[in-house]
């Protein structure tokens, strides 16, 4: 089975992505490509298009709820990789579970996790 976030990517188009302007600087071993992120704040950038009424990030490919990948993975910023999948680590999110829910999906259940990643 599929891991549940490549048939989701909810939170990639509901939450705005944030990161400190240092993670777009190559020259300080930032890695998220500076072309694909927008200035926030005096410190910040955020990735383009999760600053919007409607945000869905400008690395985000597919559909969402259907098939989705982030065109820049390895390299996606930290807020990306610190958001965690419902039950990923035993406990539920709230952050998953409320962009699930504004895209008509269902919560992730400890079940459905553990059927595709194993108990």
């Amino acid at each position: 089975m599929q891991h549940p976030c490549l048939s989701c990517g909810a939170c990639c188009a509901h939450y705005r992505v944030s990161l400190h302007w240092s993670e777009a600087e190559p020259d300080l071993g930032g890695q998220v490509p500076v072309a694909l992120t927008e200035t926030f704040g005096p410190h910040q950038r955020c990735m383009r298009g999760t600053w919007a009424e409607q945000p869905h990030c400008i690395a985000l490919q597919g559909t969402v709820g259907a098939s989705v990948s982030c065109s820049i993975y390895d390299a996606r910023p930290g807020a990306c990789r610190e958001l965690r999948m419902s039950w990923e680590d035993g406990t539920p999110n709230p952050q998953c579970d409320q962009a699930r829910i504004a895209y008509g999906l269902a919560v992730l259940t400890r079940e459905d996790v553990e059927r595709a990643l194993g108990p």
